[in-house]
Formats: C-alpha cells, structure tokens, sequence
C-alpha cells in the first residue's frame, strides 16, 4: 500500500458519508470517528417523511458536521412542497448544500420530471441553496441510455453555472476503477469540470454488497469482482474497498481526471465506514 497512499490519501481528504432520516442514532454512535465538517448526505428515501429528514439534517449540523439533504425531483408533488422543505431546512441552517436527484418514479408525482427542472425553478437560490450536488454514473444506468446520461449531466452542469450555483457529481457507487477513471477522462473531455466524489461501498457484507448492485445495475462480473476482492461464493464474507481504492490512487492523474475526492455509501454503517476509512488512511486498512 505504500506505493499509493500518497495519492490516495488526497482522494480521502474532505471525504463524505450517506444517512438516512432513521440513522440518527448510528450517526450519534460514529461521531466521534468522524473528523468535524465532514459532508454528510441524508437520503430521499420513499418510506420517509419531510419530518424525518429535516430532524436527520439538524442532528447533522448539531454534530458538527455539513447536512446535504437529497432532493428527490420526481418525487416532490409540488413546488409548494418543494418550498416548505427548503424553509425548512434554512430555519435547521442546513440549506446551503443540497443534493438533486430525479428519482425513481416513472412518472413525476409533480411539476419536476428530473434534477434539471428543479435546478431551474430558481427556488433553491431563493431559499438559500448554495452548492448543488448531481449524479454521475460511470458504468452507465439500467433504464437510461448513456446518449441520454451525458446530456442530462452536461445540461445540470450548465444550469447550474447560469444559476450562479456552485456544484460537483457525485457518482453510484461501483467496484471497477478502470471504468471509474475511463468515465472521468470522458467527463473532462466533455467540458464538464466540476468536481467529482466518486461513489464508494463502504465495507460491509458480500451478499448485502451484490444486492445493492443488482439494485442498482452496477456490474459485478466475475473479472470485477475478482479485481475488487469479491468472493461470489463465499456470500456470508465481507468484503472493503481496499484493493478498489489501490487502483483508483493508481491510476489517478488530476491534469486527466480533474479534482476528485470519495463519497462513500455506508451499507455496513456509518461507524464501521468511519473506523475503516481512519484505518485505511493510516495504512491499517
């Protein structure tokens, strides 16, 4: 590991974590293994409430750390709504930071069918929204082709600069580097050149690991899996991103691959993700 720390360790400074509106408690628990102003997303999950995630971003901001609630675009049922969330999280002081998303739902329960349409309504600046996060996705989406992939990006990408907003992307997580850094050479060819956190899987179990992936429609081929130390016939291990990090820091060059750093997606928890990211950058991971 002592080829690649150096590099890797300026991808793991400023890194960010994802909860969500019931992981208040677990948040309390891993505080502590958290440097303070750690970024730390609180998702759109369909089972939960307005409520839940504005007390999920105070209990963020409470603990010292930066809340960036999601926006889900296609679930909002109207600017109303939109409105009461975002006053809400201004009157939490949450509201600087967000992440818009356009959402599972086929069709749009409202006025915003994707990320695009609320980055455009103005009503994030008018609250107080600041920095806008946008999704990335380096191995391509199961429902959306990649022709319409880059134009959404490239189009949120624009908006945002004519907004006035400041942003950066944020990719699904994924267990091929080569396709990460491929997909990040691409990006800056596009003239896209905000910042990226490349989506990592926190450690957690191989059989809860591969779930997600299939979820998500992240490739888990047997070469990929091999590569990231995925045992497909051992489904009750577990398994990190240690090897995945490796060849990231490898092969990253910042005058091809722009700034980036690592958003990571606490499927094992936030404080087990926590104790491994300290581990790892003091070359114990």
């Amino acid at each position: 590991m002592e080829r690649v720390l150096g590099v890797s360790g300026t991808l793991l400074d400023g890194v960010s974590l994802e909860m969500t509106g019931k992981d208040v408690p677990r948040l309390e628990e891993a505080r502590d293994a958290l440097d303070g102003g750690t970024r730390i997303n609180v998702t759109y999950l369909a089972g939960e409430d307005a409520g839940m995630r504005l007390a999920a971003a105070r209990a963020v901001r409470g603990h010292g750390f930066v809340p960036v609630p999601h926006l889900s675009a296609r679930r909002l049922p109207s600017s109303a709504e939109l409105e009461r969330f975002l006053a809400g999280l201004a009157e939490a002081d949450a509201v600087e930071n967000v992440f818009v998303v356009g959402g599972d739902p086929a069709r749009p329960e409202g006025p915003y069918e994707d990320a695009l349409s609320v980055i455009r309504s103005g009503l994030l600046q008018r609250h107080g929204v600041r920095h806008v996060g946008i999704c990335g996705y380096p191995e391509g989406h199961p429902a959306i082709g990649d022709d319409a992939l880059w134009s959404a990006l490239t189009g949120k990408a624009a908006a945002l600069a004519e907004a006035g907003l400041g942003g950066e992307v944020i990719t699904q997580f994924g267990f091929d580097a080569d396709a990460v850094l491929g997909w990040l050479e691409t990006l800056r060819g596009r003239g896209v050149h905000l910042p990226v956190r490349v989506g990592v899987p926190g450690p957690a179990g191989v059989r809860r690991l591969l779930g997600y992936a299939t979820r998500f429609g992240v490739g888990t081929g047997a070469t990929v899996a091999r590569k990231y130390g995925l045992a497909l016939t051992g489904l009750m291990g577990t398994a990190g991103p240690e090897r995945f990090l490796d060849d990231l820091a490898g092969g990253y060059d910042p005058a091809r691959h722009g700034t980036v750093k690592l958003h990571f997606y606490t499927f094992g928890g936030l404080r087990p993700t926590a104790e491994w990211i300290t581990r790892y950058r003091t070359g114990r991971g």
